[in-house]
């Protein structure tokens, strides 16, 4: 171990909602509260503490609190971040399926699980509505860990079949994405439950998403980050990354976090904006399964983060995704309709003004459309051309 990490590590506490405070190695997903357990500030990095021969996230290990000794890695992070014409406007997309699962929760996990190694556990549980599970069995394998997904019955067969083919035990569950949370929730009382939405050291890795963004822009930060948001570990973890830069002096203002939920699963945007999510009537199936949360474990956090970004949130129709989805195609960008969701969101706030020109703009992508293929079929098994037009 460095003596940077060492004297990091050193230095931890875990702490939840009412205060309570608890150490790092603590066995605990959630706090005593019940609610979700958050991790003390950590510094963020300095450019000379970067190791530029690492082709990962974990070029930022100065700033990731886990001992290298317990590092599981597939090589995730660093993903391409290329500036692409949205009608007249440069906008940088960061691709986040070039991570080893396809997905950016890689990110989160490969920080979450060396964690766990270095903890000594060897099993674990997670519920996902796909490509978290995947993520989760993949670094489980590495790590030599046995691992058990409980998915939605619905979830996209290829996810399914992704984490099963890392040696994952699968169980399906008929239902809600909560009721799936439920059932895992009850089975952790015999296995660890490696939650992405609960663990605290699955946002250390995410908050990479915000260095990686400073870094490619000449180590500034950008003016807008538009995402899409499910349980809200992107948000959290891009005003975790750009907090701890910004108290480090390496940023002089936190870029504004803009959001996009599906309609009818969109508490954090509902909330933002100060809309009861229970009037927009029953729930309905949304082509962007990953964003398909009622009920965000770490709600105000994720409501208190964007505003405290000057950013704002939107919820949008399945219609403005289907457009999107076409239109990432039409520019080469094979984005799962998650993904979707942040490109019609990014559409809606440049047509109200939000994003001015001349402004530099984020768009995270955080899957791809390959392990979506029945979603995918159904945006494009139509007359549409690919960016919505009708055909000739």
């Amino acid at each position: 171990m460095n003596d940077t990490t060492s004297t990091l590590t050193d230095t931890l506490f875990l702490y939840d909602r009412s205060g309570r405070r608890y150490a790092p190695t603590d066995r605990r997903w959630r706090g005593e509260d019940g609610s979700p357990l958050a991790l003390s500030p950590v510094p963020g990095p300095a450019p000379d503490q970067i190791d530029t021969s690492e082709r990962s996230l974990w070029r930022y290990q100065s700033a990731i609190p886990v001992s290298p000794r317990h590092r599981v890695s597939l090589g995730e992070g660093f993903t391409p971040m290329p500036p692409l014409d949205w009608d007249g406007l440069r906008v940088h997309f960061k691709l986040e399926w070039f991570n080893p699962t396809s997905s950016f929760k890689d990110r989160g996990v490969t920080v979450m699980i060396s964690h766990l190694r270095g903890r000594g556990e060897t099993r674990v549980l997670e519920d996902s509505s796909g490509n978290g599970g995947s993520a989760v069995a993949a670094y489980a394998a590495a790590a030599g860990m046995d691992a058990k997904i409980i998915v939605p019955a619905a979830t996209s067969a290829a996810k399914i079949l992704q984490a099963r083919a890392y040696g994952a035990r699968i169980e399906l569950v008929a239902g809600t994405r909560e009721q799936v949370s439920d059932e895992a929730i009850r089975q952790s009382e015999q296995t660890f439950y490696a939650s992405h939405n609960w663990h605290p050291y699955f946002l250390q890795g995410t908050k990479t998403i915000a260095y990686e963004m400073w870094e490619s822009l000449a180590f500034r930060a950008p003016d807008n980050v538009v995402l899409v948001a499910g349980a809200g570990s992107n948000v959290l973890g891009c005003d975790i990354g750009f907090g701890e830069l910004l108290e480090g002096g390496r940023i002089d203002r936190l870029p504004r976090l803009l959001v996009g939920q599906p309609e009818h699963w969109a508490a954090i945007a509902d909330t933002v904006n100060g809309i009861d999510p229970r009037s927009r009537g029953p729930r309905v199936p949304t082509i962007a399964e990953g964003a398909s949360i009622a009920a965000p474990v770490r709600l105000p956090e994720a409501v208190e983060a964007i505003r405290r970004s000057g950013g704002a949130a939107v919820a949008v129709t399945e219609d403005q995704i289907h457009l999107a989805v076409r239109k990432l195609a039409s520019r080469g960008l094979y984005a799962e309709p998650t993904s979707g969701v942040a490109a019609a969101a990014l559409d809606h706030f440049l047509a109200d003004g939000t994003i001015g020109p001349g402004e530099t703009t984020v768009v995270v992508l955080t899957g791809a459309g390959l392990k979506s293929a029945e979603a995918m079929a159904a945006v494009f098994d139509d007359d549409g051309a690919p960016d919505g037009r009708s055909r000739t």
